[in-house]
């Protein structure tokens, strides 16, 4: 085994996201970070690295599992490693100075991604009650 560099800029020193933090379905003990209110529901790495690559993060992606998520599903693989530092040891970007802060950030901008407005959630539909009404009155002719 390879001995972990000191160098904040490593891969290997960057910090890991993984979807189990923010989602609003888990529980404390399943592995969620943040509060329910600020979390979403069934965030996808896909997502996450989306919106960390808009705010001007470095950014990748692993094909790696959280221990606590039981559910082996594709959707929810994946692990996103996040690049907080660099090589000095100065933060990237100011807003992001920890992991919360930059979980607090995901939580909150995926609801705005337009893969999340366009498309009505399973469950949640509320708040896209016009297109849906409009959709399946379509489906009725």
């Amino acid at each position: 085994m390879a001995h972990l560099s000191q160098n904040p800029a490593d891969k290997e020193r960057f910090i890991c996201v993984y979807p189990i933090y923010i989602n609003s379905k888990k529980t404390l003990a399943e592995g969620r970070r943040i509060p329910t209110e600020k979390a979403v529901e069934n965030p996808s790495c896909a997502e996450i690295r989306d919106v960390l690559t808009a705010a001007g993060m470095n950014v990748y992606v692993e094909n790696k599992m959280h221990p606590r998520e039981w559910n082996r599903d594709v959707q929810f693989r994946g692990r996103v490693r996040v690049q907080v530092k660099q090589e000095d040891g100065s933060f990237c970007l100011d807003k992001f100075t920890s992991r919360r802060e930059v979980m607090f950030y995901v939580a909150e901008m995926i609801p705005k991604l337009k893969t999340r407005t366009q498309k009505s959630a399973g469950g949640d539909t509320s708040s896209q009650q016009g297109d849906g009404g409009k959709k399946s009155k379509k489906k009725k002719k």
